[in-house]
């Protein structure tokens, strides 16, 4: 995929899917906290139980893939509605993606994190149906009061950040529904790269090691990046917090 403007079709995706790329080596276990070592732990044994999926996916078992979708589909299809703003279209995309990952397992050599890889080619679909749907009318419609989905927190990326959750008292509900819209507007009038950083860091919580196995940026461009996209929605966000 190099022609930023082209548009591919499910089969050019999957065709065109990522290889996983191997890990780096995990620091030694004796300068770790005792949380950090809780954390490699809980994520070696989602990455065995990952392998052992697609070890039988490989092997034509569909129970297999089945069990990736439901581990996964929350997950992207969150992904998927703050990066497109719709929730059908979220869903046909969250859909999709996991076709593009049914095909395209053969590009997964068990180097790298199932989760990574899955990530790199849900933004790679993502990114190219936000190609498709520009210069198209089309019409961003979202109720973040009815797509919980996106806001689920999950033992892989820890709780999503709401503003449900930082207004305190009985005005909570409202005040933080009414800002998760203008949030999600705002957000959607980023450049769809801007955005990507904002909704893996800050909305799905993904530690930076992850986002530059997603993204393939160097840790000072990500870093950067991020730094201009959320002083880009702060300034569009300024407005409605005075």
């Amino acid at each position: 995929m190099t022609d930023p403007e082209r548009v591919y079709s499910a089969e050019e995706l999957a065709a065109a899917a990522p290889p996983d790329e191997p890990e780096p080596p995990p620091a030694p276990d004796e300068t770790l906290t005792p949380e950090q070592r809780a954390e490699n732990a809980r994520r070696a044994e989602q990455d065995r139980r990952d392998r052992h999926l697609v070890r039988r996916l490989k092997q034509g078992d569909e129970a297999a893939f089945r069990e990736l979708v439901h581990t996964y589909q929350n997950r992207i299809f969150g992904l998927m509605l703050r990066m497109i703003g719709n929730r059908q279209e979220a869903e046909d995309l969250a859909q999709e993606v996991f076709i593009i990952v049914y095909r395209a397992i053969g590009n997964y050599r068990g180097e790298g994190r199932f989760y990574t890889w899955l990530y790199r080619v849900a933004s790679n679909t993502c990114k190219n149906r936000i190609k498709y749907l520009k210069g198209r009318n089309f019409h961003r419609s979202l109720d973040i009061d009815e797509t919980p989905q996106a806001q689920m927190p999950t033992a892989e990326t820890g709780a999503v950040i709401t503003f449900q959750s930082q207004v305190p008292g009985p005005e909570a509900v409202t005040e933080g529904m009414r800002m998760e819209k203008i949030v999600q507007r705002e957000l959607a009038a980023l450049d769809p790269d801007h955005r990507l950083l904002i909704v893996l860091r800050d909305v799905q919580g993904m530690s930076y090691q992850d986002i530059i196995k997603i993204t393939g940026l160097q840790e000072g461009t990500l870093k950067s990046r991020l730094h201009r996209a959320r002083l880009a929605l702060k300034e569009r966000l300024e407005p409605f917090l005075r």
